[in-house]
């Protein structure tokens, strides 16, 4: 019988006097994902990070540990582990360990190579997205361990370029593939939370659809006095082409082709997420003063965060800095367009869609394309057995005092389709700690320690629960 009580003193006390250290040590090496350190190899820093959390590994006296570090010529690094449990069964835990560059606007005191508690919280780069993951799972595997209960066979793939899309992971998949089995179940901790006060498990995840639109009417820029009112503007003629995509006076996407019919599942589980968490979906933004949602009803929020397709320009070129802007009508504009897209929508059948909506008869004969494009794929999470349902709210109330909440999430995790794919009968349980204003990818994030640790009992409850079926 496993004990509740003693598995939340025993990951509580582990967290404080050996992952914490550890995890700390992990955020001051500057293990930039290879999109942002093309250097990467030659830096060293993402290997120290793999070697740093080996060794960390080696060190818990885990039974039955198989650990090796895995290298193909020019590619990341992985991180493979196994632990047999006991059990004609294999549960894979995901993780990574490179990180989002450090970017500008820390607070006093802070950094992203720079490990600060304060306040219960542990700041810096890659503490919460994703370096914790590792840490979570050998710690929930040694507190099912310590008591003694078998569990499932569990293996671990932690790789070195999830930021960057993951493009190294599917080759180091398909070498794994025999030692990794068949999972029946896959734990994946990087994701977000609504809230630090229960467990919230992910439930979808959107796709994305882009690449750079540019539209360009001239050869060379001409004096705008000469020009305007002859050559029409790339700029205007760039917006009349998002406006067949997006309305621009509420924002909603018009074409069907990225539109799906919401499971009524999904439905009733945003409407009981959205009563749990009100206002703070919006109110927790960091707004400038007297700007408002696009709606206050949290339910219709969230639905358009995880189930509708949303439109964001991240980027520009073609204009000038101000300082450097003459009376001249530029020759082209480009931006980068990133089109969020429903999670059981087909990525490739949307990109083409895009594609035809904004290539084709452009106004005035304009030159257009959009360049550069891409396609990731969303998640949809396939039902919960009884088993695994039960184990997570039953965690949930147990270590949090709460019931567990579902959530979609409206980022991407390209992994997650993979593996789906791969492993088609297996149970997911997608969970994270990016939760308020933990700001991964920006200044300041945060892992929120309490919570981390609640989580790790959680998920070692849901490993007993397993094993006592």
């Amino acid at each position: 019988m496993f004990d509740r009580e003693r598995n939340r003193e025993f990951t509580g006390r582990l967290w404080r006097e050996s992952v914490l250290p550890a995890l700390s040590e992990f955020v001051s090496i500057p293990a930039q994902s290879p999109a942002f350190d093309p250097e990467w190899k030659a830096n060293g820093h993402i290997d120290r990070a793999v070697e740093h959390v080996a060794a960390w590994i080696r060190s818990q006296g885990l039974e039955g540990l198989e650990l090796e570090v895995l290298r193909m010529e020019g590619r990341t690094p992985l991180l493979f582990f196994a632990v047999n449990g006991g059990l004609d069964e294999t549960v894979l835990f995901y993780g990574h360990l490179d990180k989002q560059p450090p970017v500008t606007g820390w607070e006093p005191g802070l950094g992203p190579w720079t490990p600060v508690v304060r306040d219960g919280k542990l700041y810096g780069r890659g503490a919460a997205d994703d370096g914790y993951a590792v840490f979570l799972a050998i710690a929930a595997i040694r507190a099912v361990q310590e008591q003694g209960v078998r569990h499932a066979r569990c293996v671990g793939v932690i790789e070195c370029c999830e930021e960057s899309g993951s493009q190294d992971l599917p080759p180091y998949l398909d070498r794994l593939r025999d030692r990794i089995g068949t999972p029946s179940l896959i734990v994946c901790p990087d994701s977000g939370c609504g809230n630090y006060d229960q467990l919230w498990v992910t439930s979808s995840l959107r796709g994305m659809a882009g690449g750079d639109l540019t539209v360009r009417v001239l050869r060379e820029g001409v004096h705008s006095g000469e020009a305007s009112g002859i050559v029409p503007s790339s700029f205007r003629i760039l917006r009349a082409l998002l406006s067949r995509l997006e309305d621009e006076a509420t924002g909603r996407i018009l074409p069907e082709d990225f539109q799906v019919e919401i499971p009524a599942e999904r439905l009733e589980q945003t409407r009981r997420t959205a009563e749990v968490l009100g206002k703070a979906v919006y109110e927790d933004l960091p707004w400038e003063e007297g700007v408002q949602p696009v709606t206050e009803d949290v339910t219709e929020l969230l639905l358009n965060r995880t189930w509708r397709p949303q439109l964001a320009v991240v980027g520009a070129a073609g204009l000038p800095p101000l300082e450097e802007a003459g009376n001249v009508l530029r020759p082209e504009t480009t931006v980068r367009v990133s089109l969020r897209l429903p999670p059981t929508l087909d990525p490739d059948g949307a990109l083409a869609a895009l594609r035809r909506l904004l290539e084709t008869d452009p106004p005035y004969g304009a030159k257009v394309s959009l360049r550069n494009p891409s396609a990731a794929p969303g998640w949809n999470a396939p039902a919960f057995e009884p088993w695994l349902a039960r184990s997570l709210e039953e965690a949930s109330q147990t270590y949090y005092g709460k019931p567990a909440c579902f959530i979609g999430e409206g980022g991407s995790i390209p992994l997650m389709g993979l593996l789906q794919e791969k492993f088609p009968r297996a149970q997911f349980l997608v969970t994270g700690v990016l939760g308020p204003k933990a700001n991964a990818h920006g200044p300041n994030e945060f892992l929120h320690l309490d919570f981390a640790e609640r989580l790790t009992a959680c998920v070692a409850q849901v490993l007993a629960d397993q094993g006592a079926r």
